[in-house]
């Protein structure tokens, strides 16, 4: 069975370095308008997965483009590259790749984590920034032990940890994706059969885990760019459901007061996916802050 194509997009193929990435397109150039690059979240999340509502409507006056990342969805076989840095790289190659100058790029929790990268890295690149329950703007996880603890687990010798991954992929895929929103009603069907066909997929977690060993240290996080994001001058828009269980809003809060030209948005009653549980707000803010037509 091949991956979801979400409404509006048509599914294309680039080489990079680090293998073969599938990539979904939206749209079409116009003239004086610039280009949007989306990128995923971590799990077992992808391109369609989290911007299956959002692909076609941001098109309406521009093109998309929303890649796999490698060790992800359509993108599995190129197998995973590591932490943000390696893979801001990849997103820069594979825009060089697909003819994509210069674009607001939007990221989703990890995906986040990659265009704040990407914006520090390669700044050429990057118009304007979206960042969705950004990873990579807190110093360490809830308190020591937690750290800790999520350091030992996922630093654990493989023959411990993968079978481990394939056991709650195998059976809890369908909790892991209710988990992340406040109201599992507003996830449209599709994403979820699509998450769980994701989860079940071998070799599914390799990207999640090289990318979690990459920044997880044991006293703190080592993506941890709270400090350097004074250092982004484009347009950023931060969006983050106020109930996110899973990444803290305090760093989007404090990220956004020290960035020059940066905008917050908290939305109340909603958790992690916050584009995919409130993909009308959300809409609504990028048509709002980036001038967007549709």
């Amino acid at each position: 069975m091949g991956h979801l194509v979400p409404p509006g997009a048509r599914e294309e193929y680039v080489d990079v370095g680090a293998g073969r990435l599938r990539v979904l397109r939206a749209g079409a150039p116009r003239p004086g308008s610039v280009p949007l690059v989306l990128l995923h979240g971590s799990g077992t999340d992808g391109a369609a997965i989290s911007w299956y509502r959002l692909l076609e409507p941001l098109s309406a006056d521009r093109e998309v483009w929303a890649p796999d990342l490698p060790g992800w969805g359509g993108s599995l076989a190129a197998g995973p590259v590591g932490g943000p840095r390696e893979l801001a790289a990849v997103v820069d190659e594979a825009m060089g790749a697909l003819g994509v100058g210069r674009a607001i790029v939007a990221g989703v929790s990890m995906g986040g984590d990659i265009a704040l990268n990407l914006a520090l890295e390669h700044p050429d690149r990057v118009a304007g920034l979206a960042l969705i329950a950004s990873a990579g703007l807190m110093p360490r996880l809830r308190d020591r032990f937690t750290q800790a603890g999520a350091w030992a687990a996922v630093h654990a010798p493989d023959p411990v940890v993968l079978p481990a991954l394939w056991l709650v992929n195998r059976f809890f895929s369908g909790t892991a994706v209710r988990a992340v929103v406040r109201n599992p009603a507003a996830i449209p069907g599709p994403v979820v059969e699509e998450f769980t066909r994701e989860a079940r997929r071998p070799g599914a977690s390799l990207g999640y885990l090289h990318y979690n060993r990459a920044i997880v240290g044991r006293r703190g996080m080592a993506n941890d760019l709270s400090e350097r994001v004074r250092g982004v001058g484009v347009p950023t828009l931060f969006f983050h459901g106020e109930d996110d269980p899973l990444v803290d809003p305090r760093g989007s809060r404090r990220a956004a007061g020290l960035m020059p030209r940066a905008r917050l948005v908290l939305v109340p009653d909603c958790g992690h996916w916050a584009q995919v549980e409130r993909h009308d707000r959300f809409l609504a803010e990028m048509r709002e802050f980036f001038g967007l037509g549709g």
